[in-house]
């Protein structure tokens, strides 16, 4: 795929999607970028401002209208990454993730087969694999999510897997567990620097510190995610994406208040996770995107240490 195509990137103004449209565009590709800004911000795509490859089209992937008016001009591939990212606010609003999460991946699929777009490279989530112990490879079952953002990915998966059947379609699916790093705009590194900030001296965290998982920079994702797309070429290609260490959260707390520069005391609340739907551990197979040569560049304490650094830099 080293020709220059026209791509859609969903959800591009967002925290991963403007570091994709960086990277994208820096290759030669003519970009757009759809997004509702709920959560992504034009700020994070100044880079790209003034560049003759990119541009933000502000609206919702779930309309219609919308698409077909971005198809119209021809895309080659989409990068489809809009989505809910609040698992908690979906337990509350179970309707959120069908409608930001589902729908809009049925929505970009039928405009796709509309226009005949053939290629979709989607941000899954290690969510479908719900509450396992183990490491997790991309051939493991059954899946049995426990939050509704996991549950809607893995829908998603589903239809993207049966519209590569039904219409001559190939995707690429990647499964990624936390991702951190800057311009980011919510997760938990976020919400620490947040409370820091409001309250010098005490960070109030959610569980009780035990909480262990994969940490990937949002950097080394998108490498990762690049590198699958170009050298894997089965109709669909699954792929897990991951750090090769884990840290644990009461370890990152602990990491953010060393960036703060003070001493802070931290609170846990209790219990073994976040919230209703968190998954309190998790161990990611990367072999096979591995298999291409890729490995991250940080590990995961290093990845959450840049992402704070960078928290304090950007809320000073």
């Amino acid at each position: 795929m080293s020709a220059p195509l026209r791509i859609l990137v969903t959800g591009g103004a967002g925290f991963i999607g403007c570091h994709l449209c960086e990277k994208l565009v820096a290759s030669g590709h003519r970009v757009v970028a759809l997004d509702n800004l709920l959560l992504g911000r034009r700020e994070n795509l100044a880079a790209l401002a003034g560049n003759e490859l990119f541009s933000l089209v502000v609206g919702d992937a779930t309309d219609p209208a919308t698409l077909d008016a971005i198809f119209a001009d021809g895309v080659d591939s989409v990068f489809h990454l809009a989505a809910n990212s609040d698992i908690a606010k979906s337990h509350a609003e179970p309707a959120t993730d069908r409608v930001l999460t589902f729908d809009t991946t049925f929505t970009v699929l039928d405009a796709m087969r509309r226009h005949g777009t053939r290629g979709i490279v989607f941000a899954s989530t290690s969510a479908v694999y719900g509450e396992e112990q183990g490491m997790l490879a991309e051939d493991h079952g059954p899946l049995l999510p426990i939050s509704h953002y996991g549950a809607a990915k893995l829908a998603s998966e589903a239809f993207i897997a049966s519209f590569v059947a039904n219409y001559g379609m190939q995707a690429w699916i990647c499964r990624f567990p936390n991702v951190v790093g800057d311009r980011s705009t919510h997760g938990a590194i976020y919400d620490f620097v947040r409370k820091l900030k409001a309250t010098p001296g005490r960070l109030d965290v959610l569980g009780d510190g035990s909480q262990i998982k994969p940490y990937l920079h949002a950097d080394d994702l998108v490498d990762a995610i690049l590198l699958a797309w170009n050298r894997f070429d089965a109709p669909v290609n699954l792929f897990n994406v991951g750090g090769i260490t884990r840290c644990s959260v009461a370890r990152m707390a602990q990491i953010v208040v060393e960036e703060s520069g003070g001493p802070a005391e931290i609170v846990y609340g209790g219990g073994d996770r976040g919230w209703i739907g968190d998954v309190p551990q998790v161990a990611f197979d990367i072999s096979r995107i591995a298999s291409l040569g890729w490995s991250p560049r940080l590990d995961s304490e290093a990845a959450v240490r840049a992402a704070a650094r960078w928290g304090f830099e950007a809320q000073a």
